[in-house]
């Protein structure tokens, strides 16, 4: 399941809740008092609410990826502890249809990716939380989306068994680099965060090992200050949590429980090489828990939300 959160016991959840509720009414209100004429130069940049989350099964929302497939359709996934499954939300927020994955053991599901190869359209469930750092192997499960939007039954076209080279880690953030036919790991809670890859699709189902490629540079650290007067979280807020690559390949965009980093990859660069560069970065909306990040489908946008419900479901526009 997810790593620690800021409330745990039922009346600290109860509390959230009525938080969450309160701040979303506030957004809510304050987006319909907004200009309606927008000058056009700055239309659509920065953040904005795209909707709220408000269904009982998307409580625990831990990872999503845009439908390269359907438009305005947005894939889910929850944390440890519920059953196999997916969720079709659609971009202002609304459960559309809940797949169920079958033929797979879902052991700690923290993130997902969508990704186009060989002309057909698949999204990658990545099995690989693990807080207390004993699991000894990993699984990645990739499924075909579907061609409708419905409620179904999936089962999974391969899957990739895998272990971290030197030691277990917990692991948060999944991309996928279709153009390279790699999977791109970061650990959560390590500092720096490891950027590690595993083949996409390899020849038969023999354990993978994860190469390590590098470590992310510039991921923002509390002050002493911020230790001081709330160590728990500042320790929280530079721990990677999601991650997703650009439709065109360019640009890894990596969330922590604070931050939104972004890390541009120049021509003839590897991945390890591009993250060992500072990033361009900018604090996250007000999240719950930021646990879920992905690109729109043409690329022009971010989506962001977070576990508990009510959850916003942000529309980031990075400048």
């Amino acid at each position: 399941m997810s790593g620690p959160a800021p409330a745990s016991s039922a009346a600290q959840r109860i509390v959230l809740a009525l938080t969450c509720a309160l701040v979303l009414a506030c957004a809510v209100a304050l987006a319909g008092c907004a200009d309606e004429s927008p000058d056009p130069v700055d239309e659509g940049r920065g953040t904005h609410l795209a909707g709220v989350m408000l269904d009982p099964q998307l409580d625990e929302i831990s990872g999503m990826a845009a439908s390269r497939r359907h438009r305005d359709v947005l894939w889910m996934l929850d944390d440890g502890g519920n059953p196999e499954r997916l969720f079709a939300v659609s971009t202002s927020g609304t459960r559309l249809a809940t797949l169920r994955v079958e033929g797979v053991t879902k052991t700690d599901w923290e993130d997902m990716a969508s990704f186009q190869l060989d002309g057909r359209n698949y999204l990658l469930l990545a099995d690989t939380g693990d807080n207390g750092g004993l699991r000894r192997s990993l699984q990645l499960h990739i499924v075909e989306e579907p061609a409708r939007i419905e409620n179904a039954r999936l089962r999974p076209a391969w899957s990739i068994a895998f272990r971290w080279p030197d030691g277990a880690r917990d692991c948060e953030a999944v991309a996928v680099d279709a153009e390279s036919r790699q999977v791109l790991l970061i650990s959560k809670r390590r500092q720096p965060p490891e950027l590690f890859s595993l083949p996409l699709h390899p020849r038969g189902t023999a354990l993978q090992t994860a190469h390590k490629l590098g470590t992310l540079a510039g991921v923002p650290q509390a002050d002493a200050n911020t230790l001081r007067r709330n160590p728990q979280r500042a320790r929280l807020d530079s721990q990677v949590t999601a991650a997703d690559l650009s439709p065109d390949g360019r640009t890894l965009a990596v969330m922590t429980y604070r931050w939104l980093l972004l890390y541009p990859r120049e021509a003839r660069e590897d991945w390890g090489q591009a993250v060992a560069r500072a990033p361009r970065f900018e604090p996250l909306p007000w999240l719950p828990q930021a646990e879920a990040l992905a690109w729109s489908r043409d690329g022009r946008h971010l989506y962001a939300t977070g576990e508990f419900i009510p959850a916003p479901l942000y529309r980031i526009t990075p400048g």
